[in-house]
């Protein structure tokens, strides 16, 4: 098969695997144009299933990138969040099955909490659905250790969240309210939107101010929040729209992207237990570029 066909064919699926493994669209971009760069270099006439090569290939060079990027995100100044990814507003078949393959923000930022190998088989098998079988053929280890390592990700994640609340009408709903009540100073509207134990992520990057470490309670939160309105931070163009398969939030300053909000939701109460506010510009630039076409 030609470069362009491969690539054409093969690009939503290695995105979608390297952008859950890497946790930024940008590097994903990345790896994926150097995977295509040596494609065309290499004789791959004797490769009888060009796919599974290819998803070989990219999961473990998203291995050794997160191997050597860790000491990076571990020095990063302040809270490290996953890279946002606007969703397509006329998306084609193979867009729709690529963010059909990927999993929730809120579970994309818990994904830091595993080793690179970890992270790969706990990708192939809840996003992509492969067989163990297949996981240990492309990471080469055998099917039950596999099976061990997956079981070891899922008790660490120790999943608390409904994924499929992030994606409802209800879920837009929460969040226009929650934009609308923060715009006007309305902060008793605020408290009944968020759990008790609601906790705030805020990604500056160390290039514009951002809390620096995580912001648990409900109470604090607010505190943080009647901080940012008093300094005028919420007077600002917002737009809803779909990052990451769920509604999100576009905060913009003189028409500069400033800010991109998301949330995670509890299943029980059906409130917000988790906001994330990704302020980094150098995680807007993809969001930017696309929301400007």
């Amino acid at each position: 098969m030609d470069t362009k066909t491969a690539y054409e064919t093969f690009r939503p699926l290695l995105h979608s695997i390297a952008y859950q493994m890497l946790g930024s669209a940008t590097d994903a971009e990345d790896v994926v144009h150097d995977l295509f760069v040596d494609y065309e270099k290499r004789d791959l006439s004797n490769v009888h299933n060009l796919q599974a090569y290819l998803v070989k290939t990219i999961t473990n060079r998203c291995i050794n990138v997160l191997t050597s990027s860790r000491m990076k995100r571990e020095t990063y100044p302040g809270v490290w969040l996953p890279e946002p990814k606007l969703d397509e507003t006329v998306r084609s078949p193979d867009l729709i099955v690529e963010q059909q393959e990927e999993l929730s923000y809120a579970l994309l930022f818990l994904l830091e909490k595993l080793n690179p190998v970890e992270r790969a088989i706990f990708i192939l098998r809840e996003a992509l659905s492969y067989p163990y079988a297949d996981i240990g053929t492309i990471l080469e280890k055998s099917e039950a250790n596999c099976r061990k390592i997956y079981s070891r990700a899922k008790q660490q994640l120790n999943q608390s969240t409904d994924e499929h609340l992030t994606n409802s009408p209800q879920a837009e709903a929460l969040i226009l309210a929650f934009l609308q009540a923060t715009q006007s100073g309305d902060f008793d509207t605020v408290v009944g939107l968020l759990t008790e134990e609601a906790v705030l992520y805020s990604d500056g990057g160390g290039k514009v101010r951002a809390a620096m470490r995580p912001i648990y309670s409900r109470q604090r939160i607010l505190s943080f929040l009647q901080s940012l309105a008093a300094k005028g931070l919420f007077n600002v163009e917002v737009r809803m729209t779909s990052i990451n398969g769920q509604a999100g939030l576009l905060l913009y300053d003189n028409n500069s992207l400033r800010d991109v909000v998301l949330v995670q939701l509890n299943a029980d109460q059906f409130r917000i237990s988790a906001i994330y506010l990704v302020r980094n510009p150098d995680k807007l630039k993809t969001m930017t570029s696309k929301n400007s076409k």
